[in-house]
């Protein structure tokens, strides 16, 4: 049986600030630093600048130029895969999990509700993939085409029959993003855009992928379902003051005891580090939420707060809007959740004035 690993809740954090490339030195390259991310999350939301953006500037710094992940996904040496970036080598690790589509085994009923909308549309499927055989790559706007069941549903998804099909061809391993136009997706036929790869077996592949997300977190809760069938990844481990079972990476555990040579960050609301509220307030007792789909009188801290990271600790948000046209940042809040001294309001300001210049604007005056 492997040893527990037990944790105080200072290594726990140290541990993850560490794999999430958020101590020193800095890394220099973009490909690099997404193969050891996994992934980034493709939200086009530019209030200040795109997730993917700012993950990569709060870990590259201000030598990051969005262009090279532009030119990255342009190559298609970096794809967009359901809306996430990921090495294009990686796609071998989702081939057995697309041709396994809707799941392997016995279908949950969700499973067979998705399959048995595509098979009642399997004339318009044919539509859309023959018109991307010969004309594709096509924004969504050019694939018209009739279905004989609608998709409907509880929410947002109501009567947008086309673009849940291409989510779903997307996930069957027919179709691919290609790109964008303006700030319409793109979408071809998947065999254009994917390397020509053997794919990995379903249950190896997802081995792998646990074992990638884990060495990327450092640490992280034991995990069910799919993801962690077979051998869970990683050591157990335990952290001080909190319940349930962990699982750690141990290559992570050597530096454990080290003080984190960290930086001041302002991190993206969709940050691997903040993005799971309960292993946030776990590890870094801090409360924070995405507020941009709440009615703005409901907003604690803005559409698009920056969470505030201080060495090994969060310690705030910054509320920030990019106003391009003015170039200006302008910073509608700064919310602190421990009363900042001087020193520290003095590093979130120089932070905030190195986001303004790395954005080509000025910092507006408060």
């Amino acid at each position: 049986m492997a040893q527990v690993h037990r944790l105080s809740q200072e290594q726990a954090r140290r541990i993850t600030l560490r794999a999430q490339l958020l101590g020193r030195p800095r890394p220099d390259d973009v490909l690099a630093t997404l193969r050891h991310l996994t992934r980034l999350q493709l939200d086009p939301t530019a209030v200040v600048a795109p997730s993917a953006d700012l993950v990569l500037w709060s870990r590259i710094g201000d030598d990051y130029d969005p262009r090279e992940l532009e030119d990255l996904l342009a190559q298609q040496r970096v794809v967009d895969l359901r809306g996430f970036a990921v090495p294009a080598e990686d796609v071998a690790l989702w081939r057995a999990e697309m041709a396994a589509w809707p799941g392997p085994g016995e279908l949950r009923p969700w499973q067979e509700r998705l399959a048995g909308w595509v098979e009642a549309n399997d004339e318009s499927r044919r539509e859309v993939l023959d018109r991307l055989r010969t004309d594709g790559p096509l924004p969504t706007s050019a694939l018209t085409t009739r279905f004989a069941v609608r998709w409907t549903s509880s929410g947002w998804n109501d009567d947008r029959s086309l673009r849940r099909l291409l989510d779903l061809l997307v996930q069957r391993g027919e179709v691919a993003a290609a790109g964008r136009e303006g700030r319409e997706a793109l979408w071809d036929l998947a065999e254009r855009v994917y390397l020509d790869q053997a794919p990995v077996p379903l249950e190896e592949a997802w081995s792998e992928r646990a074992r990638r997300t884990l060495v990327s977190l450092g640490l992280d809760r034991q995990r069910s379902g799919a993801a962690a069938l077979g051998a869970p990844p990683g050591e157990p481990a335990v952290v001080e003051g909190l319940r349930g079972r962990w699982r750690v990476d141990p290559a992570a555990l050597a530096r454990a005891d080290e003080p984190l040579a960290g930086r001041t960050v302002l991190l993206s609301p969709l940050d691997a580090v903040v993005k799971d509220r309960r292993r946030l307030a776990d590890l870094f007792a801090f409360d924070y939420v995405l507020e941009m789909y709440k009615p703005a009188a409901s907003r604690r801290w803005g559409y698009w707060a920056l969470p505030v990271l201080d060495g090994e600790r969060l310690v705030g948000k910054v509320d920030a809007t990019a106003d391009r046209r003015g170039g200006v940042l302008h910073v509608d809040a700064v919310h602190e959740d421990v009363p900042f001294d001087a020193d520290l309001r003095g590093r979130v300001e120089t932070e905030v004035e190195r986001l303004a210049a790395w954005l080509g604007l000025a910092p507006a005056q408060r």
